[in-house]
């Protein structure tokens, strides 16, 4: 085996009865979330019910994005920043699988900068330093999105796929 050295910061939550944590680390970064999601795999199989009822059971203000596309588009995440913008959002919770969280990484960083495309941090034109912390409920095995620091985002005008990357994207919390 070859040498090496691991660190991984992000603390995970594991086991059916862990949903009921989540507000208390939603409630460590604010009172208002951002909750994104793909299709709507999410209502299917019950777990958007169980996450609303448990964010607003703690008077916690949910505002959602949804619609988050297979290999998430820019103008996606350019509307979630907006969105977060519009209503202080203080955390993210992406609810899906390694798109979900992708794109959800990418409104963090946008958010907190002075521009309204997310191009813009890709090409360099904007720096950033800072995000919103995310918080993300896995609901496949990917490819591990939940736990690196990038993400990779779709620009369909340009028929191009890039992203960024810095410790500052590393999810606070995966459920």
């Amino acid at each position: 085996m070859n040498d090496f050295q691991f660190q991984n910061t992000t603390k995970v939550y594991f086991g059916k009865d862990q949903l009921g944590h989540l507000h208390e680390e939603v409630l460590k970064h604010g009172k208002n979330v951002l909750v994104v999601y793909g299709g709507g795999s999410i209502k299917k199989i019950g777990l958007y019910d169980r996450v609303m009822n448990e964010l607003k059971e703690h008077d916690i203000n949910v505002y959602e994005l949804s619609g988050v596309e297979p290999n998430p588009r820019h103008t996606t995440v350019n509307k979630g920043a907006q969105i977060c913008r519009e209503y202080n959002i203080s955390v993210i919770l992406a609810a899906g699988g390694g798109s979900t969280i992708d794109a959800s990484k990418a409104i963090a960083a946008l958010t907190l900068t002075d521009t309204d495309d997310f191009w813009d941090l890709v090409e360099k034109k904007v720096s950033w330093k800072d995000a919103l912390p995310v918080i993300a409920m896995p609901t496949i095995a990917s490819i591990g999105s939940e736990m690196d620091k990038s993400c990779v985002i779709a620009n369909v005008d340009k028929n191009v796929k890039s992203g960024i990357n810095g410790d500052i994207l590393r999810l606070k919390q995966p459920f």
